[in-house]
């Protein structure tokens, strides 16, 4: 039996990785991973993957889209003219990494019996744990969900010397910097620090006639994003949304000091 570890990049997927190794042997572990361009996936995201897998001793395996370093999801979106399948699921998802997984499983994993597909959803995600069950099964595969299921070696890589990458300073997940699938907090931080990926954003939504997040364009939240920023808001999407945006809404500056500064410095 083999164990492919869907490896993003993330916390949670390194965590998986690691419990895997200890409970099934690296000989026995893959780390899958696709391999997201420079421009969105954070270089310290990319440093943390790496130092994971040399703790592991085993070689990270790459199933990537063609040209994915020069394809941002901005990119996707405007070659395929459009941003979202359906709500929270996005033709870059399914570009950048669904299709390229299939495609790795088709080609390396015929022998459906012998491959067990790991992923690193939590306990709480049970909605998500039973979709990617009868998703799965229905293509043939076992799955497994450590983080969720088995008894548990490892809470964070620091037990093992290793950081976290920067971007959770500010980000709860290891997605691309300006997610397609994210709402108005996510691009309040993409307005602040990359104003690069905002504007192609921007530029994106004009082209293609519709909004990324859905009720309103990138344009006409600037005016808002600006009076976040006069109030000392620093660009933080690890809180919880509906809590910034109320400290948002009460507008008193003494308030705001919730999130240091300097989490930003990534």
């Amino acid at each position: 039996m083999k164990y492919i570890v869907c490896y993003s990049g993330g916390h949670s997927s390194a965590l998986v990785a690691i419990e895997a190794v200890r409970k099934y042997g690296k000989e026995n572990v893959i780390l899958l991973n696709h391999n997201i361009s420079s421009k969105v996936e954070h270089h310290d995201i990319k440093r943390f993957k790496q130092e994971v897998a040399d703790y592991l001793e085993i070689e990270i395996t790459y199933a990537n889209m063609k040209d994915f370093e020069q394809m941002t999801p901005i990119d996707i979106a405007l070659k395929i003219n459009g941003f979202q399948i359906m709500p929270g699921s996005a033709f870059c998802t399914y570009n950048l990494k669904t299709k390229p997984f299939y495609k790795y499983l088709e080609d390396n994993c015929q022998d459906k019996e012998n491959f067990t597909i790991l992923y690193g959803f939590d306990a709480e995600e049970t909605d998500r744990i039973e979709r990617k069950k009868d998703v799965m099964r229905a293509k043939g595969y076992k799955v497994e969900f450590p983080i969720a299921k088995w008894e548990r070696t490892i809470l964070d890589t620091k037990e093992i010397g290793i950081e976290k990458p920067t971007t959770y300073r500010i980000f709860k997940h290891a997605n691309c910097i300006g997610c397609l699938k994210a709402g108005r907090q996510h691009w309040y931080v993409v307005y602040c620090l990359r104003r690069d990926i905002f504007d192609q954003a921007m530029q994106a939504e004009e082209i293609i006639g519709h909004s990324i997040i859905g009720d309103i364009l990138l344009k006409d939240l600037i005016p808002i994003y600006e009076d976040v920023k006069s109030m000392g808001i620093c660009p933080n999407d690890r809180q919880n949304g509906s809590s910034f945006w109320a400290n948002v809404n009460r507008n008193i500056p003494e308030q705001m000091s919730f999130i240091p500064c300097d989490c930003a410095l990534f």
